[in-house]
């Protein structure tokens, strides 16, 4: 997750690491973008075309253009196999495309290592949580910081030269602990946290680059209902500093409440692209959940409702099989 980052020297030789100044802004107005996949945006942070990944016969993703609008927060949903995370993994750098191109602040990200996107400002989190489960929550956060001097080989046996920005960092890490109360924990050993505690601590570690683009790969998955209300306000709160979010999620309360923006991916592809209110609604979408051929609104029916009518079928199947 570490990453580096311009920074000017003060005369003590050190690096300040203090956030970069992002621009707090209103939520974008996106009234007038339509909701056609691939549809433009007003001030787009990501442009891609004609993304393609194929494994084997199958093709997990055929994206033609995809846009993500600056300063929202977009949620990527899907039925499970859509390739929403094969998508997340192109656009970072985990993954390489067969085909395609995109862009991150007008910057061509083809075959650009992770690390050098996450330097661009660009980082992501991932459904299963990447904390180093025998390191300390601090000594986790401090791995974030950016541009660290005591990492070099010729600096590292001379503290003068590190100890002033190694404080500078240990500060900003404390800062974001306590923002995400996650203080109390700071001297323990990061493999004891619950699931959604380390949830927290990824995605504090990543501010610890400041990014201007965070990505979320399910970030309620496996997250008890006591820390999702937390987890939203800090979502909500990265869009407040002027950041830009997406994420992947299958919590539709959750899309609901906090997204500006929703894309729709099913089998792939992009099938459709709306507000939150009106993208449920849209046949293509109801059709990528359900099939085709229902009418029922979104709105109505999270997934949670979907297994659990999977799941009485099944059940249903099973007692007349035993009939």
């Amino acid at each position: 997750m570490a990453a580096d980052t311009a920074g000017a020297a003060d005369a003590g030789g050190t690096t300040p690491t203090t956030p970069t100044t992002l621009e707090k802004r209103p939520r974008p107005d996106l009234s007038g973008v339509g909701n056609a996949p691939g549809s433009k945006k007003p001030d787009p942070i990501i442009v891609g075309d004609g993304i393609t990944r194929q494994f084997g016969g199958l093709k997990a993703v055929d994206v033609d253009h995809i846009e993500i609008q600056r300063g929202a927060i977009t949620a990527l949903i899907g039925p499970n196999g859509a390739g929403k995370t094969t998508l997340f993994n192109l656009l970072t750098g985990f993954d390489v495309p067969d085909s395609g191109k995109w862009s991150f602040n007008d910057k061509s990200l083809e075959r650009v290592a992770p690390y050098k996107v996450a330097r661009l400002g660009m980082v992501r989190t991932f459904q299963l949580t990447k904390v180093l489960a025998k390191l300390t929550v601090i000594e986790n956060m401090r791995l974030g910081a950016t541009k660290q001097r005591g990492e070099r080989f010729w600096a590292a046996p001379f503290a003068g030269l590190w100890r002033g920005q190694e404080k500078s960092n240990t500060e900003r890490a404390d800062d974001l602990l306590q923002r995400f109360k996650l203080d109390a924990k700071r001297e323990d050993f990061a493999g004891s946290l619950s699931g959604g505690q380390r949830k927290l601590l990824e995605m504090a570690r990543a501010l610890m680059v400041d990014p201007e683009l965070i990505m979320l790969d399910e970030p309620m998955a496996g997250v008890n209902p006591a820390l999702k209300q937390s987890l939203l306000g800090h979502v909500k709160s990265l869009r407040d500093e002027g950041r830009t979010v997406l994420f992947v999620e299958h919590d539709m309360d959750m899309v609901r409440d906090i997204s500006d923006w929703v894309i729709v991916m099913a089998q792939g592809q992009i099938v459709a692209e709306g507000t939150p209110d009106t993208v449920m609604q849209q046949q293509a979408v109801i059709d990528a959940y359900l099939g085709a051929h229902h009418d029922t609104d979104l709105r109505e029916m999270d997934e949670k409702a979907l297994e659990a009518e999977a799941e009485a079928e099944l059940d249903a199947e099973a007692e007349e099989g035993k009939a």
